[in-house]
């Protein structure tokens, strides 16, 4: 079951400062095909993930639902090349990343994949500023330009009275921002994202939420999110449901 996803907020006056604009018409960003994972412990093997296939188009949000336990974060961290799976492909962008070497596939990790969890991790001892800039620094931007790109990010969602604050004194939503504009900050091609807005109260959840669905549609990125919020899951495009270790349209 597919469902129009909620229309984005107005367009905020910092938005074309943020990214490229997203491309025009739909293209495949994500084809995931026979996919497992099988973990062995204690001579016993135990198959998490069952041949799996999915697709996900640029600037589309996808929905993954599923009981706790069912592997939701298993599968992003296969397709966000965290782990290795057993069998299966994984395209992003027309790269194979089963055919790449491990160097091959951080650079791939770093430069195309985004990721948003549940807990912010965001690094105690930095500001939110230093936070955003710290990824774009390690992929070998410049650290004036990281500085320019982190604060256009982060005033564009909303954060420019506290660029220099550390977690500590930022809110549950905003630290959530942070994490969001971290995720973006080089750009990826790709956003994954797990429970985004689980530690989140119901009202907070939904400005995040708001602000993941007009980044989809202004940069052209890519989203798949684990969410157990049936609300949210239904104002995305698709929802993908993994139940017994096997993927089915909603």
């Amino acid at each position: 079951m597919s469902k129009p996803l909620k229309p984005a907020s107005k367009k905020d006056e910092n938005d074309d400062l943020m990214f490229a604009p997203a491309p025009s018409g739909l293209e495949k960003l994500l084809r995931v095909e026979g996919l497992e994972k099988t973990f062995t412990q204690g001579g016993k093997s135990l198959t998490i993930l069952h041949n799996l296939s999915l697709w996900l188009e640029s600037g589309e949000m996808v929905a993954l639902v599923g009981p706790s336990g069912a592997g939701k974060s298993t599968l992003l961290q296969q397709i966000g090349l965290l782990d290795t799976p057993t069998a299966g492909r994984i395209v992003i962008a027309g790269r194979d990343a089963s055919a790449l070497n491990d160097a091959e596939r951080t650079k791939m990790r770093r430069d195309s994949i985004g990721f948003v969890y549940q807990f912010h991790y965001l690094q105690a001892e930095f500001s939110a500023l230093e936070n955003v800039m710290l990824p774009q620094i390690i992929a070998g931007r410049p650290k004036k330009e990281a500085q320019v790109r982190a604060k256009k990010i982060l005033s564009a969602l909303g954060l420019e009275q506290r660029l220099s604050h550390r977690p500590a004194r930022l809110s549950g939503g905003e630290q959530q921002r942070v994490a969001i504009a971290r995720a973006l900050a080089n750009n990826p091609k790709l956003l994954l994202a797990d429970e985004p807005t689980g530690n989140l109260d119901p009202e907070t959840s939904e400005g995040v939420f708001d602000i993941l669905v007009r980044l989809v549609r202004s940069t052209g990125v890519g989203a798949l999110i684990a969410t157990h919020n049936m609300e949210l899951a239904e104002q995305m495009d698709r929802i993908l449901e993994l139940k017994g270790g096997r993927l089915q349209s909603y």
